[in-house]
């Protein structure tokens, strides 16, 4: 299970994350922390790396002129933010993510909010095609410091059964 350990040797104990394939049950919430709190360094650096011009997201002048009084947080960002905050608990184990559905921004993220994010188990099936192996679907959603919800997606992940997963067959992991 996410978050346990692995006995390598006699009083000999290695960290390990994620979950197999059997440990995900549909229904369960896995609460993604710690949260990160945005910083304009984060956005700004997010959004030229990516070749984004919009100037809402670096230009505090022109932003000042918006409805929202000041910059926004590029969109991209806060959904890669929320992908890796789960990574720890989903998809640490995954073979491959499969794809993203129904993704939404649903309030504006600003420098300084605290993001903090949370997956739920839509279904699970073991792979047709692939044995050890099954598709995991979760809904990711991501909130604020007060609680707003400012992002939701659905991903869908190969994931395998005990046994099956790379760091099963790499000795140092």
């Amino acid at each position: 299970m996410s978050g346990s350990v692995k006995e390598v040797g006699p009083n000999r104990f290695r960290e390990t994350f994620g979950r197999y394939y059997d440990d995900f049950e549909v229904g369960h919430i896995y609460e993604h922390r710690p949260g990160k709190t945005v910083t304009e360094y984060d956005n700004h650096m997010f959004t030229l790396m990516t070749m984004n011009t919009h100037p809402m997201h670096f230009d505090n002048e022109f932003a000042a002129a918006s409805e929202f009084g000041k910059c926004l947080v590029v969109s991209p960002y806060t959904l890669a933010l929320l992908i890796g905050m789960s990574v720890t608990d989903c998809s640490q184990k995954a073979i491959a993510n499969l794809g993203m559905d129904e993704v939404k921004f649903t309030a504006p993220v600003f420098a300084g909010d605290t993001i903090y994010g949370e997956s739920e188990v839509l279904k699970k099936r073991e792979s047709k095609s692939r044995p050890g192996q099954g598709i995991v679907t979760i809904v990711t959603r991501g909130f604020n410091q007060d609680g707003t919800m400012v992002c939701t997606f659905i991903r869908n992940m190969l994931i395998p059964s005990a046994g099956n997963a790379v760091e099963d067959k790499v000795e140092n992991y």
